[in-house]
């Protein structure tokens, strides 16, 4: 048998029983994404008989996830979520609107919840940079438009950097 190259961190997502059909709709939406493998656990486990458990190995912009339906365990909340930085206003617009037309819940900042309670943060990368300015105030302003945004709106953000 020989050994794969596997990455050291891998994020593991519990689902009551939507696994595959949330990793099959990640993957629809995001690019250089695709569903590897669906399988059943062959032994019986806390969660069930044997078959009972699915594990979906899946891959989203060529990062390695895997996602277990093993019944009811702890919700998603927003302790954790996965953050797509995104080089323009289309690609922003194109990963919200997927997820909120697919039964999402826009929060604020940037942050949506999908229909399987998985909070996502679209991000433009250009925020990191204007809020890392040396000048405070630009960073401020910025700060502030943020805080009033739900969907990021790159075009304001840079407005109120480039305000005077």
């Amino acid at each position: 048998m020989t050994e794969t190259s596997i990455q050291k961190i891998t994020p593991f997502l519990w689902f009551n029983r939507e696994a595959e059909e949330a990793a099959r709709f990640y993957a629809s939406i995001f690019p250089d994404s695709s569903v590897d493998n669906v399988s059943s656990m062959a032994a019986e486990s806390p969660s069930g008989p044997p078959g009972s458990v699915v594990v979906v190995n899946f891959t989203l912009f060529g990062q390695a996830f895997m996602a277990m339906s093993a019944g009811a365990h702890d919700a998603f909340n927003d302790a954790i979520s996965f953050m797509v930085n995104c080089g323009s206003q289309a690609e922003i617009d194109g990963y919200w609107d997927a997820i909120l037309e697919n039964g999402g819940k826009p929060q604020a900042c940037g942050w949506i919840t999908d229909r399987y309670g998985v909070r996502w943060q679209i991000v433009p990368t250009v925020l990191g940079t204007m809020m890392s300015d040396p000048d405070r105030e630009k960073a401020s302003r910025v700060a502030t438009e943020m805080m009033s945004q739900i969907k990021f709106d790159i075009a304001k953000l840079e407005a109120a950097f480039e305000a005077r």
